[in-house]
């Protein structure tokens, strides 16, 4: 089963996935298992690369994971196309896919599995595309071989800890971008300070190994999904431009429009620009 994945992700650009017993994870959501009929087995973790050349725009004012289409939307289409090949090629077995909600503490079991360590930021740091992964999993019922490793944590440098805001304006810079409703006068100028109209990439920016991963290009995803429909610079003239369809693929489109209208309004009534 091992060698047909390793197959199946190689053809789509994927290279960073290992097994894990269930049994050697933290289970959060057992509800999620059951509803798959699956009580004992192994999760395929996958870490999905995202950063792209879009990502490097030096006018880029969302977070780097908002910049390509939703990562859910890669996920729904990598499932519907594995889990049935899975369930023809070994019909003995049960199948399910996650990503985000998912039944496991995901990063400890990507630890776990061998794909990276845990920074201060609680991310999970590849070698190769440092942080800027998303995860998720294919979990089955068949036991398969693998070796559970020791969590290990970053090298602690304190770098992320050092620049990450949010002790010094008192609240997450990304919560405070995704905040429903109105914004205080103070709320406001924090945004404006900081640049971002959607999330916010300070703690991966300043980590040594995002540094040496785009200092040597593996940094980039090799996957298509992510290098299409990429929007770097968000402005209301792009986001008005985007139809119901196409706004919806966009990570910032769960707060709905209004959110992310009101943060690109601060930044084009202080500059006067509305591109």
């Amino acid at each position: 089963m091992l060698t047909f994945l390793k197959n199946f992700f190689s053809q789509r650009g994927i290279d960073c996935f290992a097994p894990i017993l269930l049994s050697d994870c933290r289970i959060e959501r057992p509800y999620l298992l059951e509803r798959a009929g699956i009580t004992d087995g192994t999760a395929i973790l996958i870490a999905i690369p995202y950063y792209t050349a879009a990502c490097n725009d030096p006018k880029r004012n969302i977070s780097a994971y908002a910049v390509s289409r939703d990562y859910h939307g890669f996920f729904k289409e990598l499932f519907n196309e594995l889990l049935p090949a899975l369930s023809k090629a070994f019909p003995q077995h049960r199948f399910t896919g996650f990503a985000d909600h998912s039944p496991i503490a995901e990063v400890e079991a990507a630890a776990k599995a061998g794909l990276g360590i845990i920074g201060k930021n609680h991310l999970l740091i590849t070698r190769k595309y440092s942080s800027y992964i998303f995860l998720g999993e294919v979990v089955t019922s068949a036991i398969l071989p693998c070796k559970t490793q020791d969590v290990l944590d970053c090298e602690n440098c304190g770098a992320c800890i050092k620049a990450c805001p949010a002790e010094k304006i008192g609240t997450c810079l990304s919560a405070l971008t995704q905040k429903k409703g109105e914004l205080t006068e103070a709320e406001q100028k924090i945004i404006l300070q900081y640049g971002s109209a959607w999330g916010c990439d300070i703690c991966q920016e300043v980590c040594p190994h995002t540094k040496r991963a785009i200092a040597s290009g593996s940094i980039f995803t090799p996957i298509p999904y992510f290098e299409e429909s990429t929007i770097s610079r968000l402005t209301t003239k792009v986001l008005d431009e985007l139809d119901e369809d196409a706004f919806s693929e966009r990570a910032f489109s769960w707060r709905g429009r209004n959110t992310i209208r009101r943060n690109l309004l601060l930044f084009e009534s202080e500059k006067g620009e509305k591109e």
